[in-house]
């Protein structure tokens, strides 16, 4: 698995750390190593909500979504966060782990809520498209026995014909193609929400903060 492009909001803690991230996967497990100032740096700055309800930002989550979704389907995913200074606590690590797990949580309820909303889209789209079928079928009926089948008679059946197909479209997207990939999307947000999340000031000079946080 190759390892995705380095997060705009890594940050350089110092002259000697790398600003880049790196991931290192196992067969059964698959991690990925954030290097950053301070823990800050992960969440949107302009979200007022408190720290364990507030967003990441962008960038880190994007990042984050892309590491985990090539992550191996079966492989136990871990978060690693090195900052390049700050000494931390236990109860710091315990408190990020939550807000990180509490956040993905969210999307994947939010997510899951935009899945049903999609159903019930085309529940309704598929009954006006049946409703517009059987209007065809009578209009097309009526139209051939009152028009001469050598004129445009055939010419108007047909294109009431397509207009039904076309009418179908919509809801046969829906529950063929668009559904399962937000499907999907739920799960990994799921898979996110799990991982275990470490915080560690040890390039620092120090010892680690805490150990591996699970949800």
């Amino acid at each position: 698995m190759g390892a995705p492009p380095s997060p705009p909001n890594a940050a350089r803690a110092g002259s000697s750390a790398p600003a880049a991230s790196g991931v290192a996967s196992a067969a059964s497990r698959s991690e990925l190593q954030l290097y950053l100032r301070e823990t800050a740096q992960l969440f949107n700055s302009m979200d007022p909500a408190p720290f364990r309800e507030r967003d990441l930002d962008p960038n880190a989550e994007a990042y984050i979504v892309d590491w985990a979704r090539e992550a191996p389907a079966r492989a136990r995913l871990s978060l690693a966060i090195c900052l390049g200074r700050a000494s931390t606590t236990p109860d710091d690590a315990v408190t990020l782990a939550e807000a990180v797990h509490e956040y993905f949580r969210q999307r994947a309820r939010a997510t899951r809520a935009r899945l049903r909303w999609l159903f019930r889209v085309g529940r309704i789209s598929l009954l006006i498209g049946l409703a517009f079928v059987g209007l065809t079928v009578v209009v097309g009926d009526y139209i051939s026995g009152i028009v001469d089948k050598a004129s445009y008679g055939r010419m108007i059946v047909d294109a009431l014909v397509i207009g039904a197909w076309v009418a179908l479209w919509r809801p046969m997207e829906i529950f063929l193609y668009d559904w399962w990939p937000i499907r999907a999307e739920a799960r990994l947000f799921d898979r996110l929400a799990e991982m275990d999340v470490r915080l560690d000031n040890s390039r620092n000079g120090d010892a680690p903060a805490a150990a591996a946080v699970a949800a």
